[in-house]
């Protein structure tokens, strides 16, 4: 059995400590689109080393960034085909503005497993404190694993955000490049569903998808320089549901409402007039 519940729902995944350095912020904010315009001051706050500040997405990507081999779904009590699993939402908590570089050590935990009856959704949360111990960041997400529900299993609690019924304060549109998976890569997600066309083609997509994290990271941004004057230290939290794909050189259409110190978020793809992100929501610090 693929996923075992007893086993899984709990399971402690460990200890991990890791390192980072202003390059790795650097490559990173690259990844997700950083310095299209690269002489402009908010741009500069990403892309150069004087005054860079660290988007908090970049917590997703900082205890890999040097991973070369294809993820592997393996965990306490869940054994997974990669080529069934999508990722289904991601939260990071910023309990500070992030270091540009810095020493960590990261418990992660597996808080949940999820019967969707045709898939199951794995619920993991990690805890990521400095050297002296003290907090950084929380990060939780859930992937998608497809064709492995059906087991019994709570199908988990509805988590929709409302959107008001009136048009968005702010539309943004945010272009991605052709290559745009092949730097993304660099940034230690070697997944070959986002470069080879024969995996994509064999998980049921026409074509490599863009890395679910980086929308996740464009958007982000995207909504950081567009509501919080492009200062990414700003950011308490951020959290979204992958909606659908993006193909590397569609243009994203962000959408944001104002809530109080909260701004929620839909993004969709130009093209295709398909969503991408759903029941996003960024918290101001």
């Amino acid at each position: 059995m693929p996923i075992d519940p007893a086993v899984a729902i709990g399971a402690d995944l460990g200890e991990t400590s890791f390192s980072w350095s202003s390059s790795d912020v650097l490559l990173y904010h690259l990844g997700i689109g950083a310095g299209a315009d690269p002489v402009d001051a908010t741009e500069l706050r990403y892309t150069y080393e004087r005054d860079l500040r660290v988007l908090p997405t970049f917590a997703t990507v900082a205890a890999t960034m040097h991973e070369t081999e294809p993820p592997q779904v393996s965990l306490p009590g869940v054994e997974i085909d990669l080529a069934k699993v999508v990722h289904g939402k991601q939260e990071i908590v910023a309990h500070r503005p992030l270091p540009a570089e810095g020493k960590a050590t990261a418990r992660g935990r597996i808080a949940d497993v999820h019967d969707k009856g045709k898939a199951a959704v794995i619920l993991q949360e990690t805890e990521v404190t400095d050297e002296a111990g003290e907090p950084l960041w929380t990060a939780r997400s859930a992937i998608f694993a497809r064709g492995e529900g059906g087991f019994g299993g709570d199908r988990g609690p509805s988590e929709a955000v409302e959107l008001p019924d009136r048009e968005p304060d702010w539309t943004v549109d945010t272009p991605t490049l052709p290559q745009q998976a092949l730097l993304y890569r660099l940034c230690g997600d070697r997944n070959p569903l986002h470069i080879d066309p024969e995996f994509a083609r064999g998980a049921g997509f026409d074509a490599p998808i863009l890395h679910g994290l980086c929308t996740y990271g464009m958007v982000a941004k995207a909504v950081t320089d567009t509501v919080l004057d492009g200062d990414p230290d700003r950011v308490a939290s951020w959290s979204a549901r992958f909606a659908g794909i993006v193909l590397p050189g569609e243009t994203l259409r962000t959408r944001i409402w104002r809530d109080g110190d909260r701004y929620l978020v839909t993004t969709q793809t130009v093209e295709r007039d398909a969503p991408a992100l759903a029941d996003a929501v960024l918290t101001a610090r």
